[in-house]
């Protein structure tokens, strides 16, 4: 049962990852929406918030269908009215690749998933947040090096989105915070470096404690 006294957190790529761990330390203080396309993974999500005492929505669906998207906002309202929080870690990693190599399926993808989910994206869910409510988003430096064509450069591209929403709503809200994770051992990561020692690497569980004071904070 949904405890309706907890503020509503939306997290978009809650099945794994980043998202997985947000979603999950959240779930003690918000009731968290869910969103991803991997039902399984937003199924063993749900089992550990229940497992914990809290609540979850779960949206199974795409952030790149718009119409999905609408609606799922417009139900968000209906059912709660606007939102505190807003988590966005939905991401394609495609394979790297030289410059003169990129695959047009790949290209257009990663294009889909990083940049042009955001030009529906920010605009409903803007709606749905609080003025005084939070929008969370995560950098990361690999645009413009050797073989991140695909990824690199729609990531910029949407940081580059992000930072003039972030600009715009300084004096109005809803806050948009940026943050920069540490290196993780997740599954985007392993296709990036596949041979690489992740002994070293943070879990996204631990980067989702130390990140989740920066993004809650007034």
């Amino acid at each position: 049962m949904t405890d309706t006294s907890r503020p509503i957190a939306l997290v978009t790529g809650a099945s794994r990852g980043l998202g997985f761990a947000l979603a999950e330390a959240l779930a003690p203080t918000h009731h968290v929406v869910a969103v991803a396309r991997t039902v399984g993974g937003l199924e063993d999500l749900d089992d550990r918030i229940q497992a914990h005492g809290g609540s979850a929505t779960l949206a199974p669906m795409d952030v790149t269908n718009a119409d999905a998207m609408a609606q799922l906002c417009r139900s968000t309202h209906d059912r709660w009215g606007q939102i505190a929080l807003w988590v966005h870690t939905s991401i394609h990693a495609a394979p790297l690749t030289p410059a003169s190599h990129m695959d047009p399926k790949d290209w257009k993808k990663s294009l889909s998933i990083n940049l042009d989910a955001m030009s529906h994206l920010i605009p409903y869910v803007s709606a749905l947040l609080k003025p005084d409510g939070v929008a969370a988003f995560f950098d990361d430096g690999h645009a413009g090096e050797k073989f991140f064509g695909h990824y690199g450069t729609t990531k910029a591209a949407q940081m580059a989105l992000v930072r003039s929403w972030q600009a715009e709503t300084e004096s109005t809200g809803p806050k948009v915070r940026i943050l920069s994770p540490k290196p993780m051992a997740t599954a985007l990561r392993a296709r990036f470096f596949p041979g690489e020692d992740r002994a070293p690497l943070a879990s996204p569980k631990d980067e989702a404690a130390r990140l989740l004071p920066e993004i809650l904070s007034d």
